[in-house]
C-alpha cells in the first residue's frame, strides 16, 4: 500500500512543470507516502485532539478545588519571591504534600497570556492530556508497530475517564502524562543498555521530575527503573551471575544523572521536599495515610474515605473504562505470557516490553488493595494506570488483527473494521455526554443510567454553569420584570465550591451560605446531594436522557 502511495506521488511530481524535486510540498508529499499509513492515522488523531482541545476548553467548569490549587500556585511564587520567607505555603491546609508545578506554571504563562486564569488551566491541562495521549501511542508503536500505536491512542482518546477528566483534572492528568511520558523514554532507554542514548537518559529524568512536581507517586518511576533493568538482562546472563550483577549496576549508573535531573525539578516545583532529605518518603506515608472525612460510593452503599472496599479501584476501572480497552489490555497480557506469543510476532524483548507497561498498570492498584490505600471519586487518584492499559489494549488489538490476517486476510479486515466500531461507538456516546465525558460507564453496570446513585458521578459539579444558564432562562421565562430589575436579587445556594457559580453568575445571582433560607437550590445527583432540598425542579442538567442535576425553587416552601 505504501509503494503504491510513494509511485502515485512520483508520477504526480514527474507532470509539475518544471523540477518537481525542489519542489517542498511534492516533498512533503513524498515524505508522507514513504510512511506507514498508521502513522498518517497517529499523526490526524493528535491533530483531532488538539483542534477539539482549543475548540472546547471554554466549555468546562471550574471544579470544587482548582480555586485552592490556584491558590498554593500564588504561594509558592510568593515563597521563592520574598527569598524563602513568607512561609504561608506551607499552612495551606495539606497542599504543601504536593508539588505545585503545574499550578506555578499556570499562573506564569497567565503572567504572558490575557485570558482568564480558569480557561487557561483548562486549556494547558487539556493539551498536556494530548501529549500524555501522544506518549502512550508512542510507546505502543515502538513495542508492537504503527498499528498498535494508533489504537492505543484510539483507546485512550475514547476514554471519558481520561478525556473528561484531561481538562479539569489538573493534578492526575499532569502526573499520568509525565508518568506516561517517562515510562516511554525508560523503555527507549533500556533498548539500549548497558549504554542507554544520552537524550533517552534525559528525558526520562525531565519527565520523571515532572511528575514529582506534581505528586509523590511519581516515586513509582524510581521502582520502574529497577524493574526495567531486570527485565533487560541478556537472555545469555543468567540472573546469579558475576555478568549479570555487572549488568544490572552498569546500567543503574546510567540512570543516576536522571534521577539527579528528576530531584533538581522536584525540589524547585515542591518546596517541602527541599526543606529535607527524607521529605518526599514521609510525604508519600502521608498519603498512604490519607483518610479524609468525606464520602463516596461503590454500587450504591456510601463509604467514609476511611472504610471503602479494597476492591473499589479494580471496580471502577472495570465499569469506567471502554470494554474493549479492557479486553485489548487482558489479550496483551495473555499474548506476552503464553506460547501463543510465537504465533502474534511478539519477540522476547516486546514480551518483556510488555512485562513492564503491565507493571506500570497493575502494581500500583495491587498496592491500593493489598495496603487498602485512601481512595475516593472513582478513578481520580488513579488516572496515571489509564496510559499503560492504553497501551496494553493498543498491543493486544493489533495482535489479534495481526493473526487473524495470517489466517486469512478478510479476517484481520473484519477484526480492525470491529475494532474501530467499537471505538466509534465509545465517541459518540462521549460526544452525546459533552461536557461531561468523565461520567461515562460502560455497559456493565448499564452506561450512565445504570450508575446513577449507585456509583460517583458528577463530583466535581461541572454541570454549574449550564444549571446556572437554566435558572437565568426560568427567572427570564416566569419573572422577567424582577430579573431585570437591578434593585432585586436572589439568593442561590448550591451543593460545592462557590467558584464555578462566581464565574458565571450574573449580578443580580448572590451565592447563599445558609442552604435552607435561599430563594434557590442548586445541586448535582452525586451522591444524592439534590435530595437536601424538598423546593420545586425548575431546572434539570441531563444527558442521555439521565439526570445529573438540578436546580429548584425553595420559595414557595420557604414561605
Amino acid at each position: 500500500m505504501t509503494d503504491l502511495a510513494r509511485e502515485a506521488v512520483d508520477d504526480y511530481g514527474a507532470g509539475w512543470p518544471g523540477k518537481a524535486d525542489n519542489s517542498f510540498i511534492w516533498r512533503a508529499m513524498r515524505a508522507a507516502a514513504a510512511r506507514d499509513p498508521y502513522d498518517l492515522a497517529s499523526v490526524l488523531l493528535l491533530a483531532v485532539l488538539v483542534g477539539l482541545v482549543i475548540a472546547t476548553f471554554r466549555d468546562y467548569a471550574i471544579t470544587n478545588d482548582e480555586w485552592i490549587q490556584h491558590r498554593y500556585g500564588e504561594l509558592i511564587l510568593a515563597y521563592y519571591k520574598s527569598g524563602f520567607t513568607d512561609r504561608a505555603v506551607f499552612e495551606l491546609d495539606n497542599l504543601y504534600l504536593y508539588g505545585g508545578l503545574f499550578d506555578s506554571a499556570a499562573i506564569l504563562i497567565g503572567r504572558l497570556v490575557p485570558m482568564d486564569i480558569y480557561d487557561l488551566r483548562h486549556l494547558l491541562c487539556g493539551l498536556i492530556g494530548v501529549g500524555g495521549l501522544a506518549a502512550a501511542m508512542a510507546t505502543a508503536r515502538m513495542i508492537a508497530g504503527a498499528r498498535a500505536g494508533w489504537l492505543a491512542g484510539l483507546a485512550l482518546a475514547v476514554c471519558g475517564s481520561w478525556y473528561g477528566t484531561m481538562f479539569h483534572h489538573s493534578k492526575d492528568i499532569p502526573l499520568a502524562a509525565a508518568m506516561a511520558g517517562a515510562l516511554y523514554f525508560l523503555m527507549r532507554a533500556a533498548r539500549d543498555l548497558p549504554n542507554p542514548k544520552p537524550r533517552h537518559i534525559v528525558g526520562f529524568g525531565l519527565m520523571t521530575g515532572a511528575a514529582l512536581g506534581i505528586k509523590v507517586l511519581g516515586l513509582l518511576l524510581v521502582g520502574y527503573v529497577g524493574v526495567m533493568i531486570l527485565l533487560s538482562i541478556p537472555a545469555s546472563m543468567p540472573l546469579t551471575s558475576r555478568e549479570a550483577r555487572r549488568f544490572v549496576w552498569a546500567s543503574f549508573i546510567r540512570f543516576v544523572p536522571a534521577l539527579a535531573i528528576a530531584y533538581v525539578i522536584m525540589i524547585v516545583t515542591w518546596p517541602w521536599s527541599a526543606l529535607s532529605p527524607l521529605n518526599p518518603i514521609r510525604g508519600l506515608f502521608s498519603f498512604a495515610e490519607f483518610h479524609y472525612n468525606i464520602r463516596t460510593v461503590l454500587d450504591g452503599t456510601v463509604y467514609r474515605m476511611a472504610t471503602i472496599p479494597r476492591v473499589y479501584v479494580p471496580v471502577y476501572i472495570l465499569i469506567k473504562l471502554p470494554l474493549l480497552m479492557l479486553a485489548g489490555a487482558l489479550l496483551a497480557m495473555a499474548f506476552a505470557a503464553s506460547a501463543v506469543v510465537a504465533r502474534t510476532g511478539l519477540d522476547r524483548r516486546a514480551r518483556n516490553e510488555v512485562a513492564m507497561v503491565t507493571f506500570a498498570a497493575v502494581f500500583p492498584v495491587l498496592c491500593e488493595v493489598v495496603a487498602h490505600g485512601p481512595a475516593f471519586c472513582g478513578l481520580r487518584h488513579f488516572l496515571f494506570v489509564l496510559p499503560p492499559i492504553a497501551i496494553l489494549a493498543g498491543i493486544g488489538l493489533d495482535r489479534v488483527v495481526t493473526r487473524l490476517s495470517a489466517t486469512r486476510r478478510q479476517f484481520g479486515i473484519a477484526a480492525l473494521a470491529i475494532v474501530v466500531a467499537g471505538f466509534g461507538w465509545n465517541a459518540v456516546t462521549l460526544v452525546r455526554l459533552h461536557p461531561y465525558e468523565y461520567l461515562v460507564f460502560n455497559p456493565l453496570v448499564g452506561g450512565i443510567e445504570g450508575a446513577s446513585r449507585r456509583y460517583a458521578m458528577d463530583y466535581w459539579f461541572t454541570i454549574m454553569p449550564e444549571a446556572v444558564d437554566g435558572l437565568e432562562a426560568y427567572l427570564n421565562r416566569t419573572e422577567p420584570a424582577l430579573s431585570r430589575d437591578p434593585k432585586h436579587s436572589y439568593s442561590v445556594a448550591i451543593c460545592g465550591e462557590r467558584a464555578a457559580f462566581l464565574k458565571k453568575a450574573k449580578p443580580h445571582l448572590h451565592w447563599a451560605e445558609v442552604w435552607e433560607t435561599a430563594d434557590f437550590f442548586i445541586a448535582p445527583t452525586h451522591m444524592n446531594c439534590d435530595r437536601d432540598s424538598q423546593g420545586k425542579v425548575v431546572v434539570t442538567v441531563k444527558r442521555l436522557g439521565v439526570p445529573l442535576g438540578y436546580v429548584k425553587d425553595q420559595r414557595a416552601r420557604r414561605s
